[in-house]
């Protein structure tokens, strides 16, 4: 039986304690709020940029899971002194380091996008997060860690935080009009939770898997696609769907940073931006979720 530390609270967090704990490991979830513990998962309240505490925590641990995120608008100040504590705590420990990363770090793309294409982020968030893959591997070709990250897309499913789950399925779910953020009929590369948390745990486990990036199983649908399925799985109205237009962006960053930010990942839906997961597939005996399966999770 190993011990894994995962930060962060979020569903893919969650999910991937999970997985660990239904194989019979011992699992430490460490973030702010804490909470019940599960069966073989500990829940641990604590600020994880508090190095010396979470190294304590780490100590023993085969794995420690990056999984922790920040306030979106924020994270160019957030991000590095976080993901820093927590590759410390890694490295003191001797713990495989395994990171959650996501899409932006790539840039605008013509794709296919694979984890060999090169990180050229042109925001904030996005060079952010590829500084902080950066770092990792430096620390690991230096030998003083094992590090390796998993890229997902846009999250899907039980517990996903992202512009479908909080702008489309709602009110998709009791016949509202919707207005989001993106274009209705672009494809977009979306990321089960549960692939997601397989990737993290598949890649944790192999000994090829240390010292570069993986891409998580992706989904390729529009939203329209997915607010109509999700519709006719929810018994709801066909959607009514609108893109909404830079100007109202831009006044509802007036009452909330949230929104502005959105502008940097414009290039998602106006590019070729699709992801090619199949080497990760084939190397770690994956598969991605049928959409159906995943949008039923979501009711």
């Amino acid at each position: 039986m190993s011990m894994h530390v995962i930060v962060g609270g979020g569903a893919t967090a969650l999910a991937t304690a999970r997985l660990l704990a239904t194989d019979g490991d011992k699992v430490r979830v460490v973030h702010r709020r804490g909470g019940p513990d599960e069966p073989g998962v500990e829940h641990v309240a604590l600020d994880a940029t508090d190095t010396d505490a979470l190294t304590r925590l780490a100590d023993g641990a085969a794995t420690v899971f990056n999984c922790a995120a920040t306030a979106y608008h924020t994270w160019p100040q957030t991000i590095p002194p976080l993901f820093g504590s927590i590759r410390t705590a890694a490295e003191r420990t001797g713990a495989g380091y395994v990171m959650l990363g996501n899409l932006y770090g790539y840039g605008p793309v013509d794709g296919p996008v694979t984890a060999a294409t090169p990180q050229r982020a042109t925001g904030p968030k996005g060079a952010t997060r590829a500084a902080m893959w950066r770092e990792a591997k430096q620390a690991h070709d230096a030998g003083r860690l094992r590090a390796t990250e998993v890229r997902a897309g846009q999250f899907l499913g039980a517990g996903a935080v992202s512009l479908f789950s909080l702008l489309v399925a709602a009110p998709v779910r009791v016949g509202r009009p919707v207005l989001v953020p993106a274009e209705l009929d672009h494809p977009h590369s979306f990321s089960a939770i549960g692939d997601v948390a397989r990737t993290l745990v598949a890649v944790a486990r192999a000994d090829s898997s240390w010292g570069r990036p993986w891409l998580a199983p992706t989904i390729t649908a529009t939203m329209r696609e997915l607010a109509t399925r999700f519709a006719t799985l929810a018994g709801a109205p066909r959607p009514q769907l609108a893109t909404m237009t830079d100007r109202e962006i831009t006044l509802l960053g007036l009452t909330d940073p949230f929104w502005p930010e959105l502008f940097e990942t414009r290039f998602m839906d106006t590019g070729r931006f699709l992801v090619d997961a199949g080497e990760t597939e084939r190397a770690f005996g994956l598969a991605t979720s049928e959409v159906e399966e995943v949008l039923r999770e979501m009711l």
